[in-house]
């Protein structure tokens, strides 16, 4: 037997309904804040990801699946959903359209990386992005959603934690007293920290190795470099967070793993998201478009894996939906009234009744143990005498009691009883 590869996971009909739900309840929310989806391939050339996520992160240097495809492109499957974005939004010229830009995605992405709770190899985003507004605004409205979007699935035990990581103006002088504070202590710190120490010194803070968190615990904080611009900017981005009742808190530490973000950062955490604890993450990135080859162009968005957000669910009790059932079972007592049954169902879905019938050449008792599996509200029975009547016997087996329904009427009688309790 062939099996699945190590960090992915199938999602068996059994689970399916509660992604779909996740799905809707996202789509709907980003909707109603005016998002739109968009849907971008599932790989890109290499240079994308390189350029836009950046070069010195884990993702580009340890994590992506990158192959040569038979024309010798270096091409990779998507390690998240910004830079595909990023990529549509020039390449189809909406640089020049009607701005802001709003755009939410459902998609999959691939990371080698070790799998633990809430992360796999292959997994699956919901994320939106905002691009052309530069403005303290954009930044609130994207926490806003966010921050609805995980109310309305029921979550009440998230936290936000917001933080500003500045421009390159005053990153400039924040990475020089990070080098400062980090020289001395180099010796004893990781491998991949000593490597951030040149390229991008800020991303040693988001170090995850316990050996390194002595160190970064007591590093320079961000916000104590900040500049004018994005010190007011960061401060109206709190004043419209408070203005529109959404919690946080201040958090220096927070720096966001990819090297495309600025200014506002942010995270929702929780403590049933396991060691990480992020659930949805996010930020500024008005330089990555820039990092690409066009004009620069703001933008603010963030993502949230739906693995994590489901455990988190699970976790918290969250409300989930009942798996789908079907409206109506047709029980065939014998092949002539099996046939009947086999008709009727087709004419029910055309009706838009949920249905099934026997297939498997069941008893009768067997066929309502089937129905019972399949949470069928009602079982319409159909033998010799429900033939000759050219009617069946409706059982509602919620509450216990059966009438005689024509064939003709099934279709009526069952949305007319659902529709009714």
């Amino acid at each position: 037997m062939i099996n699945i590869p190590k960090g992915t996971k199938d999602v068996l009909p059994s689970e399916s309904h509660i992604w779909q739900y996740i799905e809707d309840v996202a789509r709907v929310t980003a909707e109603g804040y005016g998002f739109k989806e968009i849907r971008t391939p599932v790989f890109e050339h290499t240079e994308l990801f390189s350029r836009g996520v950046g070069d010195t992160t884990d993702v580009v240097t340890k994590e992506m699946y990158t192959f040569l495809d038979k024309g010798g492109r270096s091409i990779t499957l998507r390690p998240e959903g910004t830079a595909g974005v990023a990529r549509a939004f020039l390449e189809n010229g909406l640089q020049g359209g009607v701005l802001p830009f709003k755009a939410y995605y459902l998609c999959s992405a691939y990371r080698y990386e070790r799998p633990q709770a809430g992360r796999l190899r292959e997994f699956h985003q919901f994320g939106a992005e905002l691009y052309g507004a530069e403005g303290p605004e954009a930044d609130a409205e994207v926490i806003c959603l966010a921050d609805a979007l995980l109310k309305n699935l029921g979550l009440k035990n998230v936290k936000l934690r917001i933080n500003s990581i500045g421009c390159p103006v005053c990153r400039a002088k924040y990475y020089e007293a990070l080098k400062a504070y980090f020289r001395p202590h180099l010796a004893e710190m990781c491998e991949d920290c000593n490597a951030r120490f040149e390229k991008n010194p800020m991303r040693i803070i988001d170090c995850k190795n316990e050996g390194c968190k002595k160190f970064t615990a007591e590093a320079p904080r961000t916000v104590e470099y900040l500049c004018d611009e994005c010190r007011a900017h960061f401060g109206r981005v709190q004043e419209l967070l408070k203005a529109a009742g959404v919690g946080f808190e201040v958090d220096p530490s927070i720096v966001r793993g990819l090297d495309y973000y600025s200014r506002t950062v942010f995270e929702f955490t929780s403590e049933a998201a396991g060691a990480q604890g992020t659930v949805l993450g996010g930020g500024r990135y008005d330089g990555l478009l820039s990092q690409l080859g066009a004009k620069p162009t703001p933008a603010v968005g963030f993502g949230m894996g739906l693995e994590r957000i489901i455990m988190v669910m699970a976790a918290e009790g969250a409300p989930m939906p009942e798996a789908f059932r079907v409206d109506c079972y047709l029980a065939g007592m014998d092949d002539a009234s099996r046939k009947t049954a086999f008709l009727l169902a087709e004419e029910l879905r055309r009706a838009g009744v949920s249905c099934e019938t026997d297939l498997m050449q069941r008893s009768v008792k067997a066929q309502f143990k089937y129905a019972d599996k399949l949470g069928a509200r009602y079982v319409a029975v159909i033998g010799e005498n429900e033939l000759k009547e050219g009617a069946a016997e409706v059982k509602d087996m919620l509450a216990s009691r059966s009438q005689r329904v024509k064939f003709g009427d099934l279709a009526q009688y069952i949305i007319g009883e659902e529709k009714h309790g």
